[in-house]
């Protein structure tokens, strides 16, 4: 499949994504229990009261829509469900035996595809579950950032503040995925060495995101008023050593006089050039 040729997937919708697959029926009933989930769906906490509220639903209309499926490769006889885990589950707990199939030929991609622009259309996923989906087509796929935001029809800043919810702390991660922080909430935490302190008091304190970013400035301020206080000798050292090298230099220097010296390089010929320094003087 060429990915370059994918229009915005939240523009086209499902009904587009099935017409670049071969389906086999229109429609067909099979029983709840030939269904299988699908091992690339992004969602993975469901709403109680929502479920609750499509489980009558389906009680008294039926299911309306019909399940989009694939055979397993895994399962004998079973089918892997592509889009619309939650009726099924819902169908389940309504009591039915059959649920109506769209019976479709789909490839792992286009599995994860199809979960994905359903979920994120509906606004099913938090800010975790929608940015793990995205880093799966990246990391499975070989999508890049401006892939995804191509195919699901939204900006490559939001892919990338997604994908940088993804390098929180795990406490914090899972105060996402609990509804308890919000995606703007969060946003404001990367890159904090005290993310979970901070996003704590923010749940405490019931701050808006305006509020959040102000107390996260506080902390920024502390920290960099804490990095100045460094000896202004060893500062003037690492500026004059890297003008001389071309190279970012830190001097780490303890209450003995003890220490490190690190040389920050970005490629192979810098690091020689550090290399070369060292054995013409020693």
């Amino acid at each position: 499949m060429d990915t370059s040729k994918l229009k915005k997937g939240l523009g086209r919708g499902l009904s587009s994504l099935i017409g670049e697959t071969k389906t086999e029926k229109n429609t067909n009933k099979v029983l709840i229990s030939d269904l299988v989930r699908n091992k690339y769906q992004p969602r993975k906490t469901f709403d109680k009261e929502n479920l609750e509220e499509l489980t009558n639903s389906i009680k008294e209309r039926g299911i309306i829509q019909p399940i989009i499926v694939r055979r397993s490769d895994e399962q004998k006889n079973k089918y892997e469900i592509i889009a619309g885990e939650r009726r099924w589950l819902a169908a389940q707990n309504a009591g039915f035996h059959e649920v109506p199939v769209v019976v479709t030929e789909a490839d792992d991609l286009k599995s994860l595809e199809f979960a994905i622009v359903e979920n994120v259309q509906r606004h099913d996923l938090n800010a975790i579950e929608e940015a793990k989906g995205y880093q799966k087509l990246i990391d499975k796929f070989s999508y890049d950032q401006e892939k995804v935001s191509k195919f699901i029809g939204k900006s490559r800043s939001h892919v990338a503040n997604c994908l940088r919810l993804l390098s929180l702390p795990e406490d914090v991660v899972k105060l996402i995925e609990s509804n308890k922080l919000t995606q703007g909430h969060a946003k404001v935490l990367v890159g904090l060495e005290n993310a979970l302190f901070i996003a704590k008091k923010i749940i405490e304190k019931k701050l808006s995101v305006r509020q959040a970013e102000s107390l996260a400035k506080i902390f920024k301020r502390k920290k960099s008023r804490k990095a100045s206080s460094k000896d202004p000798n060893l500062s003037q050292l690492e500026l004059s050593i890297s003008e001389k090298l071309g190279l970012n230099i830190l001097i780490k220097n303890k209450k003995n006089n003890s220490g490190s010296i690190i040389f920050n390089y970005k490629d192979l010929d810098q690091l020689n050039k550090i290399i070369e320094v060292i054995k013409s003087n020693y």
